[in-house]
């Protein structure tokens, strides 16, 4: 029998790798999606107008891919970025020529640059732009295309990679440990998705879920954490064994259209000790 196929954005490192593992152990063939293709890439990713940053982070989806097929399990690397519909659009397309199907899909990958950790007055308004691109209409965009094959399946799963900053004012400000309005807008709009799938087609057989990770110790957040004053705690894995569960266990559906907080229901099953 083929394993069913989830298609992860945002896989080269942090939360999108650790799910796409935790996703292939759980015998899944996993498509992963990110702009980072090779270990060591430079590219652009400040968070703040207010300096640049081109440091080469750890990951890349070689490296998932690799990790991926240790565990016995099928890897189709999809290099993509969110703010390019067309490739956005060219990913799908791919998975679904070369596999034929999809049977989950997280959106978990994000905009990552000026906006995220800026103050109101500084923070441009295409920023803004970007955030909603990468939110929202890439996440749109994948949905609609393997949503058809999950209905005449008769099942299928979306996850959205949430945030608490989608529906909680921050306590302080961006640097003092808040981020920037463009992050929070960016997360409260894609967090819309996951609730209409809900009223549209639980009944056909589709579940989904908008999962809070809270704050985890990724290989950015640990880069950026002292500067930004943002601390950091859970390792990426719990987060991964969270995705595992919901896309595994029959007990899951119990939650189908909420917000699970990662962390919590970690702990609450024992999923994974931190």
């Amino acid at each position: 029998m083929t394993a069913e196929v989830a298609f992860v954005t945002g896989a080269s490192r942090g939360i999108g790798k650790a799910c796409s593992i935790a996703l292939a152990r759980a015998g899944y063939d996993v498509v992963i999606a990110a702009r980072t293709l090779e270990p060591g890439e430079p590219r652009e990713h400040s968070l703040t107008v207010h300096k640049s940053d081109t440091r080469p982070l750890p990951g890349s989806l070689r490296e998932t891919a690799a990790i991926i097929e240790e565990a016995g399990q099928r890897a189709l690397v999809v290099q993509m970025d969110l703010l390019d519909r067309a490739s956005v659009g060219a990913g799908m397309a791919t998975a679904l020529e070369r596999w034929g199907r999809v049977d989950l899909v997280l959106h978990n990958g994000r905009y990552i640059g000026p906006g995220m950790m800026d103050r109101f007055l500084d923070t441009p308004i295409d920023a803004y732009e970007k955030f909603l691109e990468a939110h929202v209409i890439a996440q749109l965009i994948l949905t609609k295309m393997a949503l058809p094959g999950m209905l005449e399946r008769g099942q299928g799963t979306i996850m959205t990679m949430g945030s608490g900053a989608a529906y909680t004012d921050p306590t302080a400000p961006p640097g003092e440990g808040g981020v920037g309005l463009g992050y929070a807008i960016g997360k409260a709009a894609g967090h819309r998705l996951v609730g209409h799938l809900k009223a549209e087609f639980s009944s056909r057989g589709i579940r989904s879920f908008n999962v809070n990770p809270g704050h985890v110790r990724t290989e950015r957040n640990s880069l950026e954490a002292d500067h930004f004053g943002r601390s950091t705690a859970a390792p990426p894995e719990v987060v991964g064994a969270v995705i595992a569960w919901l896309a595994t266990s029959p007990e899951a559906s119990e939650l189908d259209g909420t917000n699970v907080e990662a962390q919590d229901l970690c702990k609450k099953l024992s999923l994974y000790s931190f």
